[in-house]
């Protein structure tokens, strides 16, 4: 036999059908290649369950926002407790009276100032304003007037108010309490004692 060729298998050999796995060897492109993909795989995995978190984050329901708190003259009462005006001294033309705050609800009211809406009537108040009520703590006050000009004052006061502004953190607010019959009552006599020659 001569020549060149492959060697071709003898009588009783046989051919193997199925090939030899190859297993590469440390360091080989094909081993690397198994290991960036495992690793890019598991980046990619990482990636989606953030993304996933991320949307249920941005989609998840949203708290309601609390109501904004009332306004100052919503929850705030001004009720007269003296049964009469007091002269404040020898001086008929001061007296006081006492009335009682009381904040309902909500975050603490600052009393700005208190007047009334005679032009012939100064107020002073104690404490003085501005000053704080807070809810659940009612606050004394007495109010002080003086008569500055008795013709500029009603003989009788037939539905008297007192103006105090009010803030919280919601708004600031003028408002006017009615004080009742008694305090129109009270005042009229103290005015009628305070400007008597006056009034003839």
């Amino acid at each position: 036999m001569s020549g060149v060729g492959p060697v071709e298998p003898g009588e009783g050999t046989r051919v193997r059908t199925a090939p030899v796995a190859h297993r590469p060897q440390r360091g080989s492109p094909l081993r690397n290649f198994e290991r960036h993909r495992r690793a890019a795989l598991g980046t990619l995995l990482a990636s989606a369950v953030l993304a996933g978190s991320g949307y249920l984050y941005l989609t998840r329901p949203r708290p309601q926002p609390p109501p904004d708190p009332p306004h100052p003259s919503q929850v705030t009462a001004v009720d007269y407790l003296k049964p009469q005006a007091t002269g404040g001294g020898s001086d008929p033309r001061n007296f006081s009276f006492d009335v009682e705050m009381t904040l309902e609800s909500g975050p603490p009211v600052t009393v700005v100032r208190i007047s009334q809406p005679y032009a012939g009537l100064s107020v002073t108040s104690s404490p003085r304003t501005p000053f704080r009520t807070e809810a659940g703590a009612p606050r004394k006050i007495t109010i002080t007037m003086r008569v500055t000009e008795c013709g500029k004052v009603p003989r009788n006061a037939g539905l008297p108010f007192l103006d105090v502004t009010l803030r919280n953190t919601r708004a600031i607010e003028d408002h006017s309490f009615i004080l009742g019959s008694q305090y129109a009552q009270d005042l009229s006599r103290a005015l009628q004692v305070a400007c008597s020659n006056d009034f003839g």
